[in-house]
């Protein structure tokens, strides 16, 4: 765990050294880890307690940049089709893992690994927004796990979660990674880019920072209340 954090924080800080780096150590290879990544950050539902430590957003956002640095590391034309086609064939894992074993493990009770109230939390997202959960997952870390998951276990038709999905891999995939590429043509962009990384992540996990706190805040209310009625 403490391999897995250490790593984490070298990347938010310096993500462009941090990448720079696989590239000098693996040379192409770095494309495949690349799709790896993101294709179990979308596909790997019983991996989901590692996969949330990894930083989709930021790291779409860290390539652009890096693509459009002057040593040409990494090639823009090779990493969006290529991430893409890593994000849709995750979703497709979950979505099939989904629609065969999806009631089984809804009956799971929790363990270390697993926690039910994140799947249900994904069916609330997907019964409030419908088809278009698919594509706003893509956006929300643990969520844009789920919820191709969920698809299968209610059995939406494959043909629409495709498209939608491909929808979402494009936005995704293809925006993120576009926004980068366009601040990384600037210097002050690139000399704060671990400043811009945190936004992001910030960014990325407002839905659940709020959750929290609203829960908390609800709580603490709760408690309130409690004490106020014991003392009439």
């Amino acid at each position: 765990m403490q391999e897995i954090f250490d790593a984490i924080t070298g990347f938010v800080s310096r993500p462009d050294k941090v990448i720079k780096h696989l590239f000098d150590e693996y040379g192409n290879w770095i494309y495949l880890l690349l799709f790896l990544q993101i294709f179990a950050e979308t596909g790997l539902i019983f991996l989901i307690f590692f996969t949330a430590f990894l930083p989709g957003d930021a790291l779409l956002f860290a390539l652009g940049m890096i693509a459009a640095s002057k040593d040409n590391s990494l090639q823009i034309e090779i990493l969006i089709p290529l991430l893409m086609l890593g994000a849709l064939l995750g979703d497709n894992l979950n979505y099939l893992v989904g629609r065969r074993f999806g009631k089984w493990i809804l009956q799971k009770e929790d363990s270390r690994f697993y926690k039910k109230k994140y799947l249900k939390r994904a069916m609330r997202i997907f019964k409030k927004n419908g088809r278009n959960a698919i594509i706003i997952a893509r956006f929300t870390p643990v969520i844009r796990t789920l919820i191709p998951f969920v698809c299968g276990t209610l059995h939406l038709k494959y043909r629409v979660f495709l498209l939608y999905s491909f929808i979402g891999a494009t936005v995704w995939v293809g925006g993120i990674t576009l926004i980068g590429y366009f601040l990384g043509q600037f210097s002050f962009v690139e000399q704060n880019l671990g400043k811009f990384i945190i936004a992001i992540i910030v960014l990325a996990n407002l839905p659940t920072i709020t959750k929290i706190i609203k829960t908390r805040i609800e709580r603490v209310k709760k408690i309130k209340r409690i004490k106020e009625f014991r003392n009439r």
